[in-house]
């Protein structure tokens, strides 16, 4: 089931195409990233999720049904990447005005800010001001705000910013958690390696259209280029043949790219048939990081050439 699907969005700034006819599905449950360049329309199409714009043309379908701002936004959590928080406001004071907003009465309020302020060990911070935080306390408030009222849908704009690498993983880790119990994730970052490892499905926005739309791995494996990593018991001085090309060699482990329409099977063969040991052989399959560059550069596709895999 889908919690949310995009169709055909446009939001038009002047004569600038800050979205332009971008369709795609989220799954509940999921997590799902939305990447993309600075400028690309990530933003705008955020905004127009959570009713802050409204589209131009397309719809917004929200739960099984056309999209209600006024009505649905209590059932979304948003973390945008600039603080929304105010700065001389108390801490504790600050998470219960933002609850009750969300719709919490007083009483079940105190008692999920209780529940995460010890989950992320902020216990001590209740009276504490938010200019007196560092930017990774901040983030951590802010995630609490977002999620403490149980949203379905949760969007996270650069939620790991100015975290360290240990309140990064409890983050994390409430991530996954909250995905299991049924919200759905909404993940924007620059950081391809978080995506790689978090997201199930992602879509790639470049110049306000969706240019890539797909699973982690089926988008991996659709940009894979036949390359091999061989760890072998030694290496012959010449190796020569027409079933691979050489791109790299460290003492005994070589980085080949094999020929078009040659199997696995023959690489193998050619080396055993030499009698030496083959004591690894891993396909090498590109990183998000590299996948995402050589799109949004348009070294490897052209605009709307990989929209759905």
């Amino acid at each position: 089931m889908n919690i949310l699907e995009l169709h055909q969005l446009k939001k038009y700034f002047a004569t600038q195409k800050a979205v332009d006819d971008i369709s795609f599905n989220i799954e509940q449950g999921s997590i799902f990233g939305l990447l993309g360049p600075n400028g690309a329309g990530k933003t705008t199409l955020l905004r127009m999720i959570t009713g802050i714009f409204y589209p131009d043309e397309g719809e917004v379908i929200f739960d099984g049904k056309k999209f209600d701002p006024l009505a649905d936004i209590i059932k979304i959590g948003y973390m945008p990447e600039e603080r929304g928080l105010y700065k001389k406001m108390k801490i504790g004071d600050q998470a219960l005005y933002l609850a009750q907003l969300k719709g919490l009465s007083k009483n079940d309020a105190l008692q999920k800010i209780k529940f995460w302020f010890e989950r992320l060990e902020m216990q001590s911070w209740w009276n504490k001001k938010v200019e007196d935080l560092s930017k990774g306390m901040s983030q951590k408030l802010q995630f609490v705000t977002t999620v403490l009222h149980e949203p379905k849908l949760i969007i996270l704009d650069e939620p790991f910013s100015g975290l360290d690498p240990v309140n990064a993983n409890l983050i994390k880790d409430e991530i996954y958690g909250l995905s299991q119990r049924g919200s759905t994730i909404i993940f924007s970052t620059h950081r391809m390696e978080q995506v790689e490892e978090i997201c199930d499905h992602i879509v790639l926005v470049n110049l306000g259209q969706k240019i890539l739309d797909g699973s982690v791995q089926q988008v991996k494996n659709h940009f894979k280029e036949n390359k091999f990593s061989i760890q072998l018991s030694g290496i012959p001085e010449k190796i020569s043949s027409n079933l691979f090309k050489i791109i790299d060699q460290q003492a005994n482990k070589l980085t080949v790219k094999i020929n078009d329409g040659i199997k696995t099977n023959d690489v193998l063969k050619y080396f055993i048939d030499q009698q030496i040991n083959i004591e690894g052989f891993n396909e090498i399959l590109p990183s998000l990081n590299d996948i995402f560059i050589s799109l949004v550069e348009g070294t490897k596709a052209t605009t709307r050439q990989f929209q759905k895999i």
